[in-house]
């Protein structure tokens, strides 16, 4: 098989030859398509702004699913607190230190068609701080709510890029 030993050549850009861009032809001015674009945008806006968010209690799932809702950034601070007073009755009732987490089995997973997504189902399993496998899991965990306590108490937003181990 030889070859072709034709160099290729681009196109020249200053060229008007039709067989360069044979769609030119066809292409909108350019204000007339950031235009379309624009109006494309704020009709996505508005349908946006006016959409109510869809909630798990709208969809009526059958199964009780856990859902992720914003809490003001007093109370996040008391709900750490809880979660921690949970924590040392645990010890104190003999029963050692444990994180109680939702299950990412498969078996408590559901997928939801109308918000396209997969939700856990009300299944939690214990994260014991004894156990070989999920004591690192338990420090990151305390250390997470610790840092997120704090920075609610002081009123600072951070991104998780921010907070480095120093």
């Amino acid at each position: 098989m030889v070859a072709d030993k034709k160099k290729r050549c681009r196109p020249d850009p200053n060229s008007n030859d039709e067989t360069h861009h044979p769609f030119k032809s066809l292409l909108k001015p350019n204000p007339l398509i950031l235009q379309t674009l624009d109006d494309l945008r704020s009709a996505n806006a508005s349908s946006y702004s006016s959409s109510k968010t869809i909630t798990l209690a709208d969809l009526a799932v059958g199964s009780t699913c856990r859902e992720v809702s914003d809490l003001d950034l007093s109370s996040i601070p008391s709900k750490i607190e809880l979660q921690m007073l949970k924590v040392i009755k645990s010890i104190l009732d003999g029963n050692g230190f444990a994180f109680e987490v939702p299950s990412r089995a498969a078996a408590n997973q559901l997928y939801v068609p109308e918000l396209d997504r997969i939700m856990l189902k009300d299944k939690t399993s214990l994260r014991p701080y004894a156990n070989v496998s999920t004591v690192q899991k338990v420090t990151i965990t305390a250390r997470l709510l610790q840092l997120i306590r704090q920075l609610c108490l002081k009123n600072i937003h951070v991104t998780k890029l921010e907070q480095r181990p120093g």
